[in-house]
Parts: C-alpha cells; sequence; structure tokens
C-alpha cells in the first residue's frame, strides 16, 4: 500500500500539499502544517464529506481534525490543515509516514 493522504475515508486527494513542519527546541513535540491548493477534495463533483484529514500507509492512519476550507469570492479554493505532533514518538511515526509519502509522490525536504 503507497501512503496517501485523504480527506474522506478510502478517497485519496491528488493534489500535493505544500508541507511546513516545525519541532520544538527538546525534540519532543511540533506542528506541520498542509496547504492544499484547490484540492480534489473540494471540486464541485465531490460528494465526499470532508471528516478530517487521514494519513494512511502500511503502519495504519495517522489523524487531524484541524481542517480549514479556504475560499475565494465565495468559493472554496485550499485547504489548510494543522497537525499537532505531541511526543517523540509522533514524531518519529509522523516522519516515518512523510518519507513513504514523498517516495511516493517525488517530493523532497528542504531545510528554510
Amino acid at each position: 500500500m503507497a501512503a496517501s493522504i485523504q480527506f474522506s475515508k478510502g478517497v485519496d486527494e491528488t493534489v500535493i500539499p505544500d508541507i511546513r513542519l516545525t519541532r520544538a527546541r527538546d525534540g519532543n513535540s511540533g506542528v506541520a502544517k498542509f496547504y492544499f491548493g484547490q484540492p480534489k477534495a473540494l471540486e464541485e463533483s465531490n460528494t465526499e464529506e470532508i471528516t478530517g484529514m487521514y494519513m494512511v500507509d502500511d503502519e495504519g492512519e495517522i489523524s487531524t481534525r484541524e481542517v480549514r476550507a479556504r475560499f475565494v469570492n465565495g468559493k472554496p479554493d485550499a485547504l489548510e490543515v494543522t497537525y499537532s505532533i505531541k511526543s517523540a514518538a509522533d514524531w518519529d511515526r509522523f516522519i516515518r509516514f512523510m518519507d513513504r509519502y514523498s517516495t511516493a509522490n517525488g517530493l523532497e525536504f528542504s531545510k528554510s
């Protein structure tokens, strides 16, 4: 199973997000912010309800409910998602998911 991101369970999002990752100095917590410009989940033809963001891979699922839609001229244009990482174990799990997701989608990491 390839790593994927879903907004409705079972429906993979095809738009690749811009991801900003910050980590606390002690390394035990952090925040990942995802920005999806014009995602499939917001298309008019999509009848599935957005219930959260689910990061799915061979190990299982990581999820967050912090999903906000951005509107332009009254129409949904983007999704902004925040995933809070609360422990070193959560950090390690998230990085393993991102390694799989980046491999599956041809992404690379760059430090700011």
